[in-house]
């Protein structure tokens, strides 16, 4: 993962860089926010319980004028994602249904930055626990309170292909009940989230970032008789440092 973030890393720098000189951005700068964090929120979706993970953090990419908050214009950045275990023994909901192990995604993320607003979409593979595609679009508002504290506030909604979201809201003949009969699901928007995150900065690098997300589950996602609870808040903190490249 370490390997694979770092040359994450060196192709993004060298793609907007190229972008940056191919586009008129000479005299700006991209910059990013990197870090880690914790993670608290649904064990697997559609569950009604929490659970902490890690949370490796790429946010605010974009270009700017240096020494300013404001980034402009295209930015292209990984996305990553993981999805915890589903074990059909911690649940007697779940009784007859196959364990799905922790799932790891890794994608990419565009976004659009003009003033205070940026619009953005991601896409991720799954590996291991599912091996569907999956992402989000959605759009978010930066208010500036001073020079070390941002906030911003969101609306997104999440995607998942036929795989995905058969992996975590269908229901095999094989695994049916009378409780819980067979469903089918294909791909669709799954979730509609409101997102608010904070930056403090420590240091004029440095900054602790937290984001507070209300998700719901929605369309055939919802509907799906596996699903413990609709409603899926999760909680976001972490450190991260700035990185900034001239033009």
């Amino acid at each position: 993962m370490k390997h694979m973030l770092a040359l994450a890393v060196l192709a993004a720098s060298a793609a907007t860089g190229a972008h940056a000189q191919d586009f008129g951005f000479a005299g700006r700068e991209f910059s990013v926010d990197l870090g880690v964090g914790v993670d608290v929120g649904p064990d697997y979706p559609g569950s009604d319980d929490a659970e902490a993970g890690p949370w490796l953090i790429w946010r605010n990419a974009g270009f700017g004028t240096p020494g300013t908050n404001e980034s402009e214009g295209f930015a292209i950045s990984p996305s990553f994602n993981t999805v915890g275990e589903r074990e059909a023994s911690d649940n007697g909901d779940l009784a007859g249904m196959e364990n799905i192990d922790r799932a790891y995604e890794l994608g990419l993320r565009v976004s659009y930055g003009t003033g205070p607003l940026t619009a953005f979409g991601s896409v991720r593979r799954g590996f291991d626990g599912h091996e569907g595609v999956t992402g989000e679009i959605g759009a978010k508002y930066r208010t500036d309170l001073s020079d070390r504290v941002s906030l911003w506030s969101g609306l997104s909604l999440g995607y998942g292909n036929g795989d995905y979201n058969d992996t975590y809201f269908g229901v095999d003949p094989a695994e049916a009940l009378p409780r819980r009969p067979a469903y089918d699901i294909g791909g669709g928007f799954n979730k509609a989230s409101i997102t608010f995150e904070a930056r403090y900065a420590l240091t004029e690098n440095l900054a602790v970032l937290g984001e507070v997300e209300y998700g719901k589950l929605i369309g055939d996602a919802a509907d799906s008789p596996v699903v413990q609870d609709e409603y899926q808040p999760s909680l976001k903190l972490g450190i991260v440092r700035r990185f900034s490249f001239g033009f």
